[in-house]
């Protein structure tokens, strides 16, 4: 997967408390060596106007957090299941009991 550099130019901006403008992201492509194309700069400066990067990148952060506590159910769950061998057991037993009389 390749990683769009236009964005990383807008975020770097936004990081740095810097405007986000067609002439500052092809500032930041050159620098890196990257050959930018203004059209792409233009489209991407008017689309993130007005953005709140920070509450953008804490909702998207919000399930990653999210995540270990979802883990917990299923954890307490594998403890269940390591009980369950003796009572599986004694199943299987009357199970075969069943069958031979």
């Amino acid at each position: 997967m390749k990683i769009d550099p236009y964005l990383h130019a807008a975020l770097l901006l936004q990081g740095a408390g810097k405007e986000i403008s067609k002439d500052h992201i092809v500032a930041v492509l050159k620098a890196a060596g990257v050959s930018a194309e203004e059209a792409k700069a233009t489209v991407l400066a008017e689309a993130v106007k007005g953005v709140n990067f920070e509450e953008l990148l804490k909702a998207a952060a919000m399930p990653v957090a999210a995540a270990p506590a979802a883990a917990a159910p299923a954890e307490h769950k594998k403890e269940e299941k390591k009980e369950d061998p003796a009572k599986q057991e004694a199943a299987a037993a009357e199970g075969l009991a069943s069958l031979f009389g």
